[in-house]
């Protein structure tokens, strides 16, 4: 394996903005978004920067740049990313629910993230009656010629802009589900395009502090969404009008039994597709937490994969406490490779080859060859000092494996200590 590279010295994300990195394989060029905490390098004058670090492949250099300063520090304003058919870059943030607009910039120049055209908004607060927006993830359908951006905005359901132009201008494209609001938001959706004519979803009910979430999947296709066996939810993706996420197909239930344990609370971790269809799904969920809302101490990370007839859910690891105190089901989580699916790289703090306790959140890789019913674990990172969290396999160049995370120590999403890194290498 590769050695362990410093990317970005002070930076974080949350994980429901994508694609938050990204290889460019034109210019052989990494594209990583973070955001800086007031704990690290650069203290309450960088925190809170929408930064982009830009690694040149071939060389290991890097250099920084802000595309807005001092936004707000908090993990969940990383920029999603996205190229355009003519080589410029698209970066799309917001703030976490504090204001009502959705940013964005447009590189100057193809295949050059070192110059950027003025920032443009798109401004939710009639939609939202002023009560914010928070996330960007930003997918193409090219048969369709539209640029979808997911957002959570209105009734804090999932939302939708739509761009046909390639990301110059944004107009609202309605609401992707809908119901009546429990807590603190709705449904928590991770997403995955094929790039012709097809995006993959998963999502939750609520939030998992306040409701015992099942998941499910669900896909956009020719304009209509449909349960994973290709029934058709609701009417047109692009209304106002939304069905509710539980007429798509369920693949975790709460309540469901794995190794004697009963499952609860879940929540979307990763989403990824593959060029035969296959889709493979990461999820976590409490163990045994009884009676309800008593006992965060045992996480458990699940492997779903979709063959195009059924789902398969296994059990994948054990993924610990929760992260947070005040976070109840934070955990360090799992990423998918997305040019192998049956690679996936695990932030536990309990070694899941003997489910042995550490003293601190490790990397492993994970293999399997029965499509996640056993797997075979590798350390990626071992005896460290601090915690190692939010793993990214990224997208881009399938002949290069870049492997990131951010390591240090967190208390909250907005102060954390941590340094963003990793391990890249040609497969």
């Amino acid at each position: 394996m590769a050695t362990v590279q410093l990317i970005n010295d002070n930076g974080a994300w949350c994980w429901f903005q994508d694609e938050r990195a990204l290889i460019d394989p034109v210019t052989n060029t990494l594209l990583v978004g973070s955001i800086p905490a007031p704990e690290g390098p650069g203290g309450e004058d960088r925190a809170g920067h929408v930064e982009l670090a830009v690694v040149d492949l071939s060389t290991g250099t890097t250099e920084v740049v802000v595309l807005h300063e001092r936004l707000e520090a908090d993990d969940h304003n990383t920029a999603a990313l996205f190229i355009r058919p003519d080589g410029r870059y698209l970066a799309m943030y917001t703030k976490h629910k504090t204001d009502n607009l959705t940013r964005w910039r447009i590189s100057t120049e193809a295949h050059d993230a070192t110059s950027w055209q003025p920032e443009q908004t798109f401004d939710w607060t009639d939609l939202t009656d002023g009560r914010g927006v928070t996330y960007s993830n930003l997918h193409h359908l090219s048969d369709e010629g539209r640029l979808y951006n997911f957002a959570r905005a209105i009734n804090d359901d999932p939302s939708i802009l739509v761009s046909t132009d390639d990301g110059t201008t944004f107009d609202f494209g309605g609401k992707l589900f809908t119901r009546p609001k429990i807590g603190y938001v709705n449904g928590y959706t991770r997403y995955a395009s094929n790039g012709t004519d097809r995006i993959d979803l998963i999502t939750t009910d609520h939030h998992p502090r306040d409701y015992n979430n099942s998941i499910y999947h669900g896909y956009i296709s020719g304009g209509a969404l449909h349960a994973s066996d290709g029934t058709v939810v609701g009417g047109p993706v692009l209304d106002e009008q939304a069905p509710s996420q539980v007429e798509l197909t369920t693949i975790l239930a709460a309540g469901s039994e794995f190794a004697g344990a009963t499952i609860t609370h879940a929540w979307t971790t990763d989403l990824r597709r593959a060029p035969d269809g296959r889709i493979v799904a990461i999820l976590t969920g409490r163990a045994g937490d009884d009676p309800e809302n008593s006992d965060f101490s045992d996480h458990r990370f699940f492997y779903g994969t979709f063959d195009g007839g059924t789902w398969q859910v296994h059990h994948l690891a054990k993924a610990g406490a929760a992260l947070l105190p005040h976070e109840e089901d934070y955990t360090g989580l799992v990423a998918i490779d997305p040019y192998d699916l049956d690679s996936v790289y695990a932030s536990t703090p309990i070694d899941p080859r003997d489910d042995s306790a550490l003293d601190h959140h490790e990397i492993f890789h994970g293999r399997t060859t029965d499509g996640g019913a056993s797997w075979d674990w590798t350390p990626v990172t071992e005896n460290s000092d601090v915690d190692n969290l939010r793993p990214i396999v990224v997208p881009g160049d399938p002949d290069t494996r870049a492997v990131l995370w951010f390591r240090g120590s967190m208390t909250a999403s907005q102060h954390y200590a941590c340094e963003v890194v990793g391990l890249i290498e040609k497969r």
